[in-house]
Formats: structure tokens, sequence, C-alpha cells
């Protein structure tokens, strides 16, 4: 594909994006930028968390996996069901109930100011490093395949990619985001399964013989015996729970969408819907993984260095334009379902979280927008420093990065959350901090030396719980000796 047939692609698939901008935000205010005025129908929302669940990471980083993981990721997915069971019958009620915003002010009413800042720049920090490294992904094969041939630098390309998503989320926020994820997730998974059609065709064999070759050769087995390995089954179907509890019923940005629906009713059926949808598209996206894999050894394509070079190589310089096309689409879909909903929330909890702009005898409504919007524009930057900073760092497989920097991140809300919901203790709230500061720290040092000390063992993605047990267990040392008053408002 020619770097102007890419560009045209991406300017025409974004001009779609601003259309929707255009009729979603009218007469929007703050409300509508954090709520979406309460009125998002609930199958619209699930439909466009696919998009935004998955993201470009799982686009290209989960079939590049299939390589030297098969299948074991298959235990992670299946762990994602236990944890929306648990999301749907023991958060969203609490949401619901307490009729938040940002669900980060339950940590505020249950154990205090301390507390409550703590989980929201927790959040921060984590969505902060999950986005960007979700578009850090894209604007690579953007990079490579595109402005490499312009010689265009690649902040120049970083600030073209964070200016769109900008640009079409600025006033509307989460109210757009519903609708534009809609048509994201579309095609997202029109050019998974339009990609391995292409495949398929040029190998010159059905589906049905490309399935069973699929299901028959090393590339499906997902269950690892290993106990000592990362991705041992167990610890992978755990892992998977914890994930799912901490980045999507913990985290502002995948509850926000949650909380735009009209009531709890239509929430939990959006959380249901989701659960059971992603656990088909995950194995469709593996599947495609070693169609990948299997086309490349029938063509004697070169396995890039990188697994996550192996999809957009074998799409834009394999598969002819249409499909080059249609991975564009899919690749651009997935990033931008994720990263602008990142980008709301972002602003969403910093602006009252941090800023607390919603404080009636602090800011008038006029200046509460306009500090949301500053907010909005700082928080792109942010962004844009970040992808930086990682074009100088990547190494390994962006979908382990991407875990590994949840484990130490989402752990403390993990163990914030959990006390708060499994115990009636009250806490030292002013000593929240050092417990917060040193689980992660803890938990990356028993990382390191795993093997020294546990015989030989590696932590997989299982370091969130340990993070999050640790959390707990310093919860509990800091609890008041009069500590069993707390009751749910």
């Amino acid at each position: 594909m020619s770097p102007e047939l890419i560009f045209t692609t991406l300017l025409i698939y974004t001009s779609f994006l601003f259309i929707i901008s255009y009729f979603t935000s009218r007469k929007a205010n703050n409300e509508s930028f954090f709520t979406g005025n309460h009125v998002s129908p609930w199958y619209v929302v699930a439909y466009g968390m696919i998009g935004a669940s998955l993201s470009g990471v799982t686009f290209i980083s989960v079939p590049g996996a299939v390589g030297n993981q098969n299948f074991s990721y298959l235990m992670l997915v299946f762990g994602y069901l236990l944890g929306y069971l648990i999301i749907i019958n023991v958060l969203l009620p609490l949401y619901y109930r307490l009729k938040l915003t940002s669900i980060y002010t339950y940590l505020r009413d249950r154990f205090g100011y301390y507390s409550y800042k703590s989980g929201a720049s927790y959040f921060l920090l984590s969505r902060v490093i999950g986005a960007s490294f979700r578009m850090f992904l894209v604007i690579n094969v953007l990079q490579t395949f595109v402005f490499d041939k312009w010689n265009v630098p690649y902040g120049i390309t970083v600030l073209l990619f964070i200016g769109l998503i900008l640009l079409y989320t600025f006033k509307g926020g989460i109210k757009t985001i519903v609708w534009t994820d809609t048509f994201q997730t579309t095609f997202m998974l029109a050019a998974v399964i339009l990609s391995m059609i292409f495949i398929s065709q040029q190998m010159n064999i059905g589906f049905t013989s490309l399935f069973t070759t699929i299901t028959h050769s090393s590339y499906s087995d997902f269950i690892d015996t290993d106990w000592q390995s990362p991705r041992y089954f167990v610890k992978q179907f755990i892992s998977g729970a914890l994930i799912s509890i901490v980045m999507t019923g913990m985290d502002q940005d995948m509850m926000q969408k949650n909380l735009s629906c009209r009531n709890i009713k239509e929430a939990k059926k959006n959380m249901f819907w989701l659960s059971f949808t992603l656990v088909p598209i995950n194995i469709m996206f593996l599947f495609l993984g070693a169609t990948l894999y299997i086309f490349a050894a029938h063509n004697g394509i070169t396995i890039p260095s990188k697994p996550d070079d192996l999809f957009p190589t074998i799409a834009l310089q394999h598969l002819g334009a249409i499909a080059g096309i249609t991975f564009i689409l899919g690749i651009i879909a997935a990033t931008f379902a994720s990263s602008d909903s990142a980008l709301a929330a972002l602003t969403t909890s910093f602006s009252l979280d941090i800023l607390n702009i919603e404080k009636k005898d602090k800011y008038t409504v006029k200046q509460q927008i306009r500090i949301r919007k500053i907010v909005h524009l700082s928080v792109s930057f942010l962004l844009f420093l970040v992808i930086m900073v990682f074009k100088l760092i990547n190494r390994d497989s962006v979908i382990n990065e991407l875990f590994t920097a949840a484990g130490y991140t989402y752990g403390p809300l993990l163990g914030l959350f959990a006390f708060g919901v499994m115990t009636k203790y009250n806490i030292k709230d002013n000593y929240v901090i050092p417990v917060v500061i040193a689980a992660p720290i803890i938990s990356y040092l028993l990382s390191i030396y795993s093997q020294q000390l546990f015989n030989g063992y590696k932590f997989g993605f299982e370091l969130l719980l340990i993070n999050g047990l640790l959390t707990f267990l310093g919860l509990f040392l800091i609890t008041k000796k009069d500590s069993i008053k707390y009751s749910e408002a």
C-alpha cells in the first residue's frame, strides 16, 4: 500500500467521527461530557464497549503473541467472566446506589480524603500508562508505513493522532464517545473477519479447512500445566478475573460508560452482554494469530523480531490494497475506541477528583466548563509526552508491558476497593499513602527476585493479586480501634 492511500483512509475515517461528534455534542455541557446526561441506551453502550475493552493492543499484540504463547491467553479471557460477574453483582449496584459520577468518590465517603485522592491518582497513573501504550502501538504502524516514507518526525505523527481524538471528543465527551465507539467497534470486528477471509483465499483453502488446521496445530494449546510458568493456567484464570475487576469495575474509563445508562438494570444488561461477547471475540483474535503464522510459513515470510509487527507486515505488504485498507481501518478503530474514552475519563477524574470543579460554591458553571476544557487539553499533552518516552524504552510485546504496568498501578486500587466492600473497618486515613506506595514497591521486588526466593517460580499477571493483597494487609494494619462503625448511605 502506498503511504498516500493509508493516510487518505485515515482522513476519511476520521471525518465520519467528526460527523457523529457534531450531532451528538450539540447543546452539550459538563453533565453531557461526564455522564452523557444518563440517557445512553444500554445496548449501544455494550456494543461500543467491545471496542473500548479490546483496543489496538488486542488487535495487534494478541495475534502476534500466538507464536510463542499459543492460545494460553484464552485462560485469561475465561477468567474475565468471573470478574464481570463480580462487577455486575457487587460494584455496579454500589455505584448506582451512591449515585456516583466519579467512582473514586466512594473511597472518600468510605475512608476519607487521602484514600480518595490516592485511588484517583492511581487511576490517573494507570490510565495514562494504558492509553499511551495503546496509542503508541498504532502510531508506530502509521509511522513505519506512512510518515517515515515522507520523512515526517515521530513527534509530529503523535501530535496528529492525539489531535484528531482531542477534536472529536472536546465538546461532547462521553455523550459523543458512546456513539463513536459503536461505529468503531463495527470496523474493528469487520477488519478481523475480513483479514481471515483474505488470507484463506490467498492460501486457496476454505474456512472449515483453516479451522481444522488451526485446531490440530500446537497453536491451539491453551492449558499450560507448568506451575512455574507465568502462563500456568490457574494463574491465568485468576489473573483474568482480577484484571477485569480492576481494569473495568474499578476503572473510571469503563465505568463512566456504564454510569451513563438510564438505570442499574440497563447497566447490568450491558455488562452481562459484554462479558459473554468478549469470549468468542477474543477466540477470533487468537485464530487470526494462528492464521497469520500459518500464512507466513506457507509463503516463506520471515517472522518479524517483534511479534507486534506480524499482523501489519502481512496485511500491508502481502495481501493487497483492499486488505491493507481493511487493516488500517481496523487498527485505527480499535485504538480510537479505547483512546477517546480514556481521554474523557482522565479529564473527568482529574476535574472532579483532583480539582473538585463540581463544588458550586467554588466555581460557576461557566468556570467549570472552562476548567474542564483546559484539563482536556493538558491531558492530551501529557499523553503526547508519555508516548515519546515509550518510543525511547520500548521492548517486548506491548500486551505484556501493559498488563505488567497494570499489576503495579491497579494493585492499590484493588486493595482499597476490596477492603472497603469486604470489611466494615474504618482506617487511619492519613496513613493510607505509605501503604499504597509500599505495596507496589514490595510487589516489584518480589517479581525481580521470585526465582531465587521461590525455587524458580516466575510471577505472571498474578502480580496484581499480590499487590492487592499487600495493600489490603496494609489497610488492616492501620484500622482504628473503634473501627466497626461504617454503614453505606
